[in-house]
């Protein structure tokens, strides 16, 4: 990956959910754009706040989508990443969102 371009790969949660009154609701449904969580297989050489192997939290629609392998994955700018949740143990509290 090049300057600050992130490399995601989609996480395989789609579909039914359920609200916490155990409302089931269906993949089909829209309500409002949805943000989704994805896994960082590469990032370019200007990108800081993310390190490969993070799981971040985007809006699917804006990013550019490619195939490799087979597999679809997104590019996007490290700017249109809304949160990262990582198991780095340097600041010391474990879970960091």
């Amino acid at each position: 990956m090049l300057q600050d371009r992130v490399l995601v790969k989609l996480s395989q949660e789609d579909g039914e959910r359920r609200s916490s009154g155990g409302i089931v609701i269906p993949a089909t449904a829209q309500v409002a754009r949805r943000l989704v969580w994805g896994d960082v297989l590469g990032v370019g050489n200007s990108v800081r706040n993310v390190k490969q192997g993070d799981r971040v939290l985007f809006n699917p629609e804006d990013q550019f989508e490619v195939e490799i392998q087979g597999e679809g994955h997104l590019v996007m700018r490290e700017r249109d990443i809304h949160a990262v949740a990582t198991e780095r143990t340097e600041h010391g509290t474990g879970l960091y969102l």
